[in-house]
């Protein structure tokens, strides 16, 4: 029988002694313990695929509980050293980062090449371990930057700074370069098969495309505002804050984040602090970068900022164009997009999983009950020979409950399309419409109140051939499709996959904020993109570490749903 991971590695690290500073207040194991020591190091699920699934078969529990048995006297050992190190850290009167993930893997190479520790004898080992980790930040920590931003009369100069450099933005008429970035998307995704040097990319540059799209976003005339972006809160940028303090659990969106909150980042993404300048030249460097467009000082990654917008608005991981989002390409009037509830979103994930995976062998019947709209979608569509992607056909915001309605044809658990169809039919009678909510759990973010498009544009083929590789991709995703059958059931809409589902509806926001982040940190370090080649790497790596990312979310989420109810899900896994 198969059984869920966490669920098995909780029952075998519990029958071990001695690791209770590796472990949480419920016994099982920290979740920086597998993430840092229990994955990479002892598990190593890569070379044993039999232990990286969600769900392990019998032979699977096996070989990781012994796996974990063979390292029980190392991972002893390396509960002892963390101790011994926390103690000799207190000593040292040091507060910089955070213990566990400074010194868990540390403690694990001390535990393999010295055994358990003495605690008198092996201090002076442990002090010279610190002292080489936090060496490397060379005064640039993050206690530091908070000390230099909490002096009251630095912030009145800091603030009158940053008031100085927004009001000098750059706000003049500048040309719109929409099928400029197109052609250069195209190019750069044809750099894959054909030689990078076709594309002129130092042109793009010098024509300074990055930074008038930056200005347009400012202005509002991109056809998309950033807080559609997901890169603000706000209808429109507003200047940055000082701030007086940060955490990674509580960061703001990009554009909304304060100057601590932007250099702390780069200060915990940087495991080499003696390479980047002294605190304040980072301060004052970060204040001009925050008040130029994009957030960003050089043009090159302007322009990656501006192409991956153009490509983040074509991601449709649900196969549907009309899903697509926003697009900026176009001057024609805005048109509105019919408000869509969680629970219409969740049961088309449903009707995009059969579309995508082509497993329909004949016409789909259609329930009896459903609205008309409804019906009239579900008739529209066609089926598939088996890997053929089908569009979903429908005129308004029921396509989601035409898709939902599926369920029961495509070997879904019985009644579930009927139920999700209810579900939407009733929200539809009591003229309910909700705004899905920002992955960053901050509030509802309004969802795609206008769409601004060229005709044409939003077709089956729609955002070339750059976003047709990455939906393709995307919409390959095993764990995806499982989460998007899954989805129909009128619980997951408010467990851990109505958030997944929600996030596929407006893909384009992680995708930004991610580029977002990566684009800053080059930014930061004087690292421009110099090739269409690297272009696209940087725009197709950020999609793929989304993908990944989502594919994690996904496998905790099931995991959870098969503990919390194994029953339930061994009647669907049949």
């Amino acid at each position: 029988m198969r059984r869920p991971r966490a669920m098995v590695l909780d029952e075998v690290w519990r029958r071990l002694d001695g690791v209770e500073p590796l472990s949480g207040p419920h016994g099982g194991p920290l979740r920086r313990t597998v993430k840092l020591i229990l994955d990479p190091l002892v598990i190593r699920p890569v070379q044993n695929p039999q232990c990286a699934g969600s769900m392990l078969s019998a032979d699977g529990a096996v070989l990781l509980a012994t796996r974990i048995h063979a390292a029980a006297d190392v991972l002893r050992a390396t509960a002892a050293w963390f101790t011994l190190l926390k103690q000799t850290r207190r000593g040292l009167r040091i507060t910089e980062g955070n213990a566990q993930d400074l010194y868990f893997q540390r403690c694990f190479e001390l535990a393999t090449v010295s055994g358990m520790p003495d605690p008198a004898g092996d201090r002076a080992a442990a002090e010279s371990a610190l002292r080489e980790i936090h060496g490397l930040s060379a005064g640039r920590t993050t206690q530091a930057l908070k000390e230099y931003l909490s002096e009251p009369a630095r912030v009145g100069e800091l603030t009158e700074l940053i008031q100085t450099a927004w009001r000098r933005r750059p706000l003049t008429e500048v040309p719109d370069h929409t099928d400029l970035l197109a052609g250069l998307l195209e190019a750069c995704a044809a750099t894959r098969f054909e030689d990078s040097g076709a594309v002129d990319l130092d042109a793009v540059i010098d024509a300074s495309v990055g930074t008038h799209t930056g200005i347009r976003l400012w202005l509002n005339e991109i056809g998309c505002t950033a807080q559609e972006f997901g890169l603000t809160l706000y209808p429109l940028p507003l200047p940055p804050q000082v701030g007086f303090s940060a955490s990674t659990a509580t960061l703001g969106l990009p554009l909304d984040r304060t100057i601590h909150e932007r250099v702390f980042t780069v200060l915990q993404a940087s495991s080499e602090r003696a390479d980047l300048p002294p605190i304040p030249e980072l301060v004052d460097a970060e204040i001009a970068r925050a008040c130029a467009p994009w957030a960003l000082l050089d043009e090159s990654l302007r322009v990656a900022a501006a192409a991956g917008a153009a490509l983040a608005v074509n991601l449709c991981p649900l196969g549907d164009p009309r899903l697509r989002g926003h697009s900026p390409n176009g001057d024609a009037a805005p048109t509105p997009r019919a408000p869509l509830t969680l629970a219409s979103s969740a049961a088309g994930l449903m009707g995009a999983a059969v579309s995508l995976t082509g497993t329909a062998a004949g016409p789909l019947d259609i329930p009896s009950g459903l609205p008309g709209a409804a019906a009239a979608g579900v008739a529209g569509l066609t089926t598939a020979a088996a890997g053929t992607v089908v569009p979903l056909a429908g005129s308004d915001g029921s396509l989601d409950t035409a898709a939902g309605s599926m369920a029961g044809s495509a070997g879904a658990p019985g009644g579930l399309g009927a139920a999700a169809a209810s579900t939407v039919r009733t929200a539809e009678l009591a003229g309910a419409t909700a705004d899905l909510p920002d992955s960053a759990g901050r509030g509802p973010v309004p969802v795609a109140e206008t769409r601004r498009a060229r005709e044409g544009a939003v077709g089956p083929d729609g955002g070339g051939a750059a976003a047709r590789v990455i939906n393709g991709r995307w919409q390959r995703e095993a764990y995806v499709l499982q989460a998007r059958r899954m989805a129909v059931r009128a619980d997951a809409v408010d467990g851990p996959l109505g958030a997944i589902a929600a996030d596929l509806r407006v893909p384009w926001r992680s995708y930004l904020r991610r580029l977002w982040a990566r684009l800053h940190g080059r930014d930061v370090r004087d690292f421009p993109v110099y090739a269409a080649d690297e272009l696209w790497d940087l725009l197709d790596g950020v999609a793929r570490s989304v993908i990944l990312d989502h594919r994690m979310r996904v496998k905790r989420a099931l995991a959870v749903i098969a503990a919390a109810d194994p029953g339930e899900r061994e009647s669907r896994a049949g």
